[in-house]
């Protein structure tokens, strides 16, 4: 029998008076591109802490490739690799040195290097490999701690907000070799604030709000269920007319995205306002994006 990847069930977390996670079961099978999001404070960095095992939860069971996180830690750490958001860094390593070491904890020696090799060249940092972690940018040190998660050659693989304040030239790199792993069979798990990487590379999702998943499904599925246009009008700050305000989805600003599942809609929009007298100062119509899920699921501002 082939073990999922992750399966947490019923998982709850308390932090004194807050209920960070309220019943969380979630199932990722091995080989998955999978994209877990939500707005800050949704849970998702309690619930990879508790895979990480860096904190227990307060009910309930997650295993790694059948391993439970707290009675089977070692063994379920040793099958992941996580990509925290914070630059944390040992000072006193060059690149390479660190990822010996790192492997070395889990147990992995000098058979590793090819692999390390590996790392290093799909992540541009072939000629870092002898320079101190300390001399290294801000990018670059981005590109050591992924490297970092990767060294013990993970089966699944948890990707923290790993583009975040990175430049669009890592971000491309950094995507082609996450590709070629989840091709060469490990499994990914992403979570992120650019919502058109998880449209592009995952293909399922789940959505979460205040401790809950609230949407779970491919993301085709996702997708097709918010079929339709999306108008986004640049007004101001204005009262909308009554009988146009239940096409809202979404308000920021000024900006209002209207949800049309029929292109007559925009008449009716712009008639609507013209009648008003609401001038409109700019006007962009787009297909339904993941970002339109999102806002329409979440209800926030990613």
């Amino acid at each position: 029998m082939i073990q999922s990847a992750i399966k947490i069930n019923a998982v709850h977390k308390n932090f004194g008076a807050l209920h960070a996670l309220k019943g969380v079961d979630l199932t990722i099978e091995p080989g998955e591109f999978f994209a877990l999001l939500g707005p800050n404070g949704a849970g998702k960095s309690t619930l990879i802490s508790i895979l990480a095992g860096l904190i227990t939860p307060s009910s309930g069971s997650a295993a790694v490739m059948g391993f439970d996180v707290v009675n089977q830690y070692q063994q379920a750490r040793q099958l992941l690799g996580v990509v925290p958001q914070e630059l944390v860094f040992d000072p006193f390593f060059n690149v390479r040195e660190m990822l010996r070491f790192q492997a070395g904890y889990f147990g992995r020696g000098r058979e590793n290097d090819a692999w390390i090799d590996e790392i290093l060249e799909g992540l541009g940092l072939t000629d870092k490999a002898h320079t101190n972690m300390r001399k290294l940018s801000g990018g670059m040190k981005r590109r050591a701690l992924i490297a970092q998660a990767l060294a013990h050659k993970p089966p699944v693989i948890v990707l923290d907000e790993p583009t975040a304040g990175v430049d669009v030239e890592l971000r491309q790199m950094l995507w082609e070799f996450i590709k070629k792993l989840n091709r060469d069979g490990h499994t990914i798990i992403l979570t992120t604030h650019y919502l058109e990487e998880a449209e592009a590379l995952c293909s399922r999702v789940g959505m979460m709000k205040q401790g809950e998943i609230v949407a779970l499904d491919s993301t085709a599925n996702l997708l097709n269920k918010f079929s339709g246009k999306r108008l986004r009008l640049t007004l101001g700050d204005v009262i909308l007319p009554v009988n146009i305000q239940p096409l809202v989805c979404h308000h920021e600003q000024g900006i209002y995205t209207f949800a049309l599942s029929d292109m007559t809609q925009i008449e009716d929009v712009l008639s609507a306002l013209r009648s008003a007298n609401i001038k409109v100062v700019d006007m962009q119509l787009s297909e339904a994006d993941l970002e339109d899920v999102f806002m329409s699921l979440v209800g926030q501002s990613s």
